[in-house]
């Protein structure tokens, strides 16, 4: 079986335990690392790969065919992982070798149970939905995946004052949005941008989107939740005479007046974790949450 690999070798003493975890699943009964090129690179200069038996590990640009793909780093690789595995339905497994680490909960603590979980399937699965975003009247460039498990962003340039956002829902008016931006959320995402700018934490198998302004220009201008069903059109405009559309962090700048469509994308995210890990313990753990600070 074909186990994926990405992420980055870490600078501190999880440098040990992930060259035993990859050692481990390589020796494990038929299985072979599909790793990805540039971190197969970064293991052949760390010395890692060396210790892997000739021919377990290769480089693979897709990982087509894998049972399983492990993102070995915080959330923003997590994010990169969920792009290079796109729609193929392969379950993505978050190995936290960063600071926060809230989608890649599982840790190389113990490398040998961890192998032994990955090679016998001991994971649960979710299905997380993601964004898909486009504008209207033209096209996103190739170099920018058009969906976002986390949120999409309409932001203000760097010069600008504010922008405003006039946002429809399945084309109803909702509001012109005045501030910093503007962000749409998934359930997953809404512990990410979504949260410090105020807006609600989701469980991430609701079936909706959080709908959360930038540092608003009114009182009355407050985060919300829509249907993940609907459409949201967003037309942003600024006295710069453009705006930064952010997808996962990713962003480029569109002419003011042009609207970015967002709706929910055709496939899911699937997202391995092991039964020691759920939501509620996840926002205890990592964001402190509901813990007496006496």
């Amino acid at each position: 079986m074909d186990i994926a690999i990405y992420g980055y070798v870490p600078t501190h003493t999880d440098r040990e335990a992930l060259a035993k975890l990859l050692c481990l699943l390589a020796n494990g009964n038929d299985t072979r690392l599909l790793v990805y090129p540039p971190f197969m690179d970064t293991l052949c200069s760390s010395g890692i790969s060396d210790i892997i038996p000739k021919g377990k590990a290769v480089k693979a640009d897709t990982p087509d065919g894998a049972i399983i793909a492990l993102s070995i780093g915080g959330d923003g690789t997590f994010l990169r992982t969920a792009q290079w595995v796109g729609a193929r339905q392969i379950p993505i497994l978050g190995v936290n070798t960063g600071h926060l680490g809230y989608m890649s909960a599982t840790t190389l603590q113990n490398p040998e149970m961890l192998a032994t979980d990955i090679l016998n399937g001991g994971f649960n699965v979710q299905r997380r939905s993601l964004l898909e975003v486009g504008l209207e009247g033209g096209a996103l460039p190739e170099s920018l995946w058009p969906y976002a498990l986390n949120e999409a962003a309409m932001l203000k340039e760097d010069t600008a004052s504010m922008i405003a956002c006039d946002t429809y829902v399945d084309g109803h008016p909702l509001a012109n949005y005045l501030g910093d931006g503007l962000i749409i959320s998934t359930p997953t995402g809404s512990t990410a941008y979504n949260l410090s700018a105020g807006g609600p934490i989701i469980q991430p198998s609701a079936p909706v989107w959080a709908i959360s302004p930038i540092a608003p220009h009114a009182l009355t201008m407050r985060p919300l939740v829509a249907s993940d069903r609907s459409v949201i059109s967003v037309t942003a405009g600024s006295r710069s005479g453009s705006f930064r559309l952010s997808l996962d962090g990713n962003s480029i700048t569109v002419a003011s007046g042009v609207t970015v469509r967002i709706s929910k994308a055709p496939f899911n995210i699937l997202v391995a974790s092991d039964s020691r890990n759920n939501w509620s313990d996840n926002l205890r753990r990592k964001l402190m949450w509901g813990i007496d600070p006496r």
